[in-house]
């Protein structure tokens, strides 16, 4: 087999995302089938057989199979076509255009996620260059309106087509390499949790401004609200969650010293603690029509996000609860789900492969599971018993994180580069 070029493939793939940001595919509303069949293209070019599912017109998934000898089941490289709007007047730098500067290309989807989706491309076509000996079909799906909530996209594909996704395992985003405490941690999220919104509804007579009333539905609802700010809950450690947190302890990123002193570490960090408990924020409030009119009801919308593996109505039990007044209606907002999501197992080939090829670049690196406190399009997968992954394998700095639906969104070639060779590295491992 004969070496790779690195170089070379580099310089291809910073062309390839270049056009690719070129393409406008903000959603709304999407349009995203111009990128699908750029990157299509790129594949069919190469003679890999290409699908195109259209969806909406002028929305298009693509599809491309790189075929194995079949002795495993398939790995998906999935990714989102869509990218959310921007703020033209707060860059720096034109959105579209694909700016080359210092090391950096700016753009709209450099991060979220156009540049992993070219890493993921770009693997692809190495894989069928070098002639890879391939136990595992290797798939590639670029989808539409993940930046939406996915119902013309991955939610669609799993309903209609599920065909595309019948696969053992698939990466997607959710999860990278930072530095934290010193060293680099590289976090695999095997799980993520799942939205469950409520309306809170406060109902009274109503009345005229200027008497003196004491059903005020508003003032009900607002101490209610505060009971719910000021609600203490305990953490809950699942088996991923828990191999995450011993990992960093180890590596003296988190104080594991004690359980109360892990516990410590953990409530002390904003972005980590929520991978432990239920959350709730309150997010609307609506009430009244006038000035000199007592509102007659009241709602307020808690945005809810629940750990996998957890009941909805006992959720929506717990809050009333808390809430503590009979008069006040806790209601789902959207039709909850039957059943909890599952937990995905951490502890698999996947896993292991990822994990052997962060070590062959970053030989001390922390590589941990962990769970992605937002929503990707694995949760349709794991939802169907796919093992689902979310994880670019890159270590994204601070700046280029800050990109994520940010302003002067950007990616730097080194990082670009290390992650078109770990993603070909973990292709490689995982499949041959």
């Amino acid at each position: 087999m004969p070496d790779i070029d690195w170089p070379a493939v580099h310089a291809e793939a910073l062309d390839i995302l270049r056009e690719y940001l070129r393409i406008d595919t903000t959603n709304p509303p999407g349009n995203e089938a111009p990128a699908a069949r750029f990157l299509g293209g790129l594949l069919e070019a190469e003679g890999i057989p290409v699908e195109y599912v259209e969806i909406d017109p002028g929305r298009e998934a693509v599809h491309a199979r790189l075929g194995g000898d079949g002795s495993k089941r398939p790995f998906l490289l999935s990714n989102h076509l869509d990218v959310v709007p921007v703020e033209a007047a707060h860059w720096t730098k034109p959105p579209f255009e694909a700016v080359l500067e210092e090391g950096r290309v700016y753009g709209r989807g450099a991060i979220d996620m156009k540049g992993f989706g070219v890493m993921q491309l770009v693997a692809l076509l190495t894989a069928k260059r070098q002639g890879l000996p391939l136990k595992r079909d290797l798939w590639f799906l670029g989808t539409p309106d993940e930046e939406a909530g996915s119902a013309r996209g991955m939610g669609w594909i799993v309903e209609h087509r599920p065909d595309l996704v019948d696969v053992e395992f698939a990466l997607n985003e959710g999860d990278s390499g930072r530095l934290s405490g010193g060293r680099t941690v590289f976090s695999v999220a095997a799980n993520e949790k799942f939205g469950c919104p409520l309306r809170l509804v406060a109902t009274g007579a109503g009345g005229h401004g200027s008497f003196i009333h004491t059903d005020n539905s508003m003032v009900r609802l607002a101490k209610a609200l505060v009971r719910l700010d000021e609600w203490q809950r305990g953490l809950t450690f699942a088996p991923d969650t828990r191999a995450y947190v011993d990992r960093l302890a180890e590596a003296g990123v988190l104080d594991g010293g004690t359980d109360e002193a892990l516990a410590a570490s953990i409530r002390a960090r904003r972005g980590l603690t929520p991978m432990f408990m239920n959350t709730l924020n309150v997010t609307m409030v609506n009430a009244g029509v006038k000035r000199n009119v007592l509102p007659s009801r009241s709602e307020a919308i808690l945005d809810c996000r629940l750990l996998p593996g957890q009941d909805t109505e006992e959720w929506r039990q717990q809050v009333a609860e808390v809430v503590a007044d009979l008069e006040i209606a806790v209601e789902f907002v959207n039709d909850p789900q039957p059943t909890a999501m599952p937990r995905t197992e951490w502890d698999t080939e996947l896993f292991h492969a990822i994990e052997a090829s962060v070590r062959s670049v970053f030989e001390d690196a922390v590589v941990a599971p962990t769970m992605t406190i937002g929503a990707t399009d694995n949760r349709f997968l794991r939802a169907r018993g796919v093992v689902s992954y979310g994880f670019a394998p890159a270590v994204y700095s601070r700046e280029e994180n800050n990109g994520f639906h940010g302003n002067d969104e950007f990616i730097s070639v080194e990082t670009f580069n290390t992650g078109c060779e770990l993603t070909y590295d973990i292709v490689r491992r995982l499949c041959t």
